[in-house]
């Protein structure tokens, strides 16, 4: 696509938002590698929104050369997920689709520290290694809240998730 044709699905009505975004989840030695934008409350896992007339998979591959700065591998989908959850006085409905990904071999493994920052359409992003275990994540505000407790234990096969967090 030119980028003037680029078409993020995403869309505000009425105060509400709905969101069709793709994220990997990176996982090394018990961590998970999750992504602050700006100064923002919250951290998310790597990816973005997928744009009108691109599939998740090829989101996810954009996404990460963007943001990390080098290619990344995505491998087995994990999760679709439709998300319902409140955000800054609005009320989101997302579909989100996660896959595990290798992360590019030139990130850093890090812990305690920040692994990477880089820029990314204005914005400056964080990425940090977070133990799975205990509750890091929670301190850390991964989003959304549901990941938290599915990180440790990876389902084989892809799951459909349905979670109201509103």
């Amino acid at each position: 696509m030119t980028e003037p044709d680029r078409q993020m699905i995403h869309f505000r009505f009425d105060g509400r938002v709905f969101n069709h975004r793709a994220a990997g989840i990176a996982i090394r030695d018990g961590h998970v590698l999750v992504c602050r934008e700006d100064d923002d409350p919250y951290t998310l896992l790597p990816g973005g929104r997928i744009e009108f007339g691109e599939d998740s998979r090829t989101t996810l591959t954009r996404e990460i050369e963007e943001e990390l700065k080098a290619p990344g591998v995505v491998g087995r989908l994990v999760f679709t997920a439709e998300t319902f959850f409140r955000r800054d006085a609005r009320e989101f409905h997302e579909l989100g689709v996660y896959y595990a990904i290798t992360p590019p071999e030139n990130l850093p493994f890090v812990t305690g520290k920040t692994a990477l920052v880089t820029q990314d359409e204005g914005h400056v992003l964080h990425f940090d290694w977070v133990p799975i275990a205990g509750d890091a994540l929670a301190l850390v505000n991964l989003l959304p809240r549901w990941l938290r407790g599915r990180l440790a234990d990876l389902p084989a096969a892809p799951e459909h998730l349905i979670i109201d967090e509103k």
